[in-house]
């Protein structure tokens, strides 16, 4: 394993510099930028990523600007990426490098983990193409490839493997560690990929890819059994007196914590039984117009929604206003929509 292992810089090094796709954060090797785009690629395709990551930018150019924004623009600015813990955490970790570090991003390896919101991939990137240390990024898609490369049955979900791994590929970085990790995203990304056979006549490694010569690509890479996700049903209250609806703020903890959302009640409710609801909070409605379902998917949880559109007079213990002018995550956004 360690000689494949070996091999890996002269064989991608030239195959990355001819062939990585030209992305906006691929620019410069400024650490906010980097820091950001990876922040957003997580669990984010990566041209659903691309406008975001323009605008957030435009917005807030420097990490003092992210560092003195507030809650509400860095919702909108978020808004429809999900994940939303993800924009919270990385203004708590821009106040810490104004507090910490005089505004400039660290170097130190430990420094970087240290910032809220950065775990050992994200580090390792920010630190291998920022500043070339030799700090492997190690995501679904290097554990891909290498579990191919070496045939490797291992489960790649397990952090004892992922561990094992990353410190296997430190021990051979170059001294041209940005491109090298970026050279391993690249080919997880665009030939190794994960749905699919992978594109093996378009990959630099299929002489020396165990799984390949094997013809066994598509068993890897091994994944324990996942638990069944929770599915929680709801019913959500789409109320609106012409295009102003009613509309509240989440908790500050939990799922989707700080943003807005419809109003809705635990469980499926009838028409009747929401209508005794309303009365109680003060809501006189004026016509039940329609339902629709929807599912919305999380990572560990299902929301098996019904929405009821009711016209109605505003009152109640809400706030009225257009949804536009607020941050609505996906999974109410998606009534708008209907």
């Amino acid at each position: 394993m360690a000689h494949l292992f070996s091999l890996l810089p002269q064989l991608l090094l030239p195959w990355y510099r001819q062939h990585r796709r030209d992305l906006p954060w691929r620019k410069d090797k400024e650490p906010y930028h980097v820091w950001l785009s990876e922040i957003m690629l997580q669990q984010t395709r990566v041209e659903a990523v691309k406008g975001y990551y323009t605008r957030f930018l435009e917005r807030l150019p420097t990490i003092a600007d992210l560092a003195q924004a507030d809650e509400e623009t860095l919702y909108k600015l978020w808004e429809g990426l999900g994940y939303y813990s993800r924009v919270r955490n990385l203004h708590k970790a821009a106040v810490q490098i104004m507090e910490r570090h005089g505004g400039t991003f660290p170097q130190d390896p430990k420094d970087i983990r240290a910032l809220s919101g950065i775990g050992d991939y994200t580090a390792g990137a920010v630190g291998s193409i920022c500043f070339d240390l030799p700090t492997p990024a190690v995501d679904g898609n290097v554990l891909r490839v290498c579990s191919r490369l070496t045939s490797d049955p291992s489960p790649i979900d397990q952090p004892a493997v992922k561990k094992a791994l990353t410190e296997e590929l430190a021990a051979i970085y170059p001294k041209e560690s940005g491109d090298f990790t970026q050279a391993l995203m690249e080919l997880g990304a665009t030939v190794c990929v994960p749905n699919g056979a992978p594109l093996c006549h378009q990959c630099p490694l299929n002489n020396i890819c165990l799984a390949h010569k094997e013809d066994k690509e598509t068993q890897f890479p091994v994944k324990a059994k996942k638990k069944p996700r929770v599915i929680q049903e709801m019913t959500v209250l789409l109320l609106h007196d012409g295009d102003i609806f009613a509309l509240r703020k989440r908790p500050k903890t939990g799922l989707l914590a700080g943003l807005w959302e419809f109003p809705h009640l635990d469980g499926k409710y009838s028409i009747a039984q929401i209508l005794e609801y309303l009365e109680q909070q003060g809501i006189t409605v004026s016509d039940v117009e329609k339902t629709i379902e929807k599912v919305h998917i999380f990572t560990h949880k299902e929301w098996h929604m019904t929405g009821v559109f009711l016209s109605c007079q505003k009152g109640g213990p809400y706030t009225w206003s257009v949804p536009s002018d607020y941050a609505l995550p996906t999974a109410f956004r998606i009534f708008l929509e209907s």
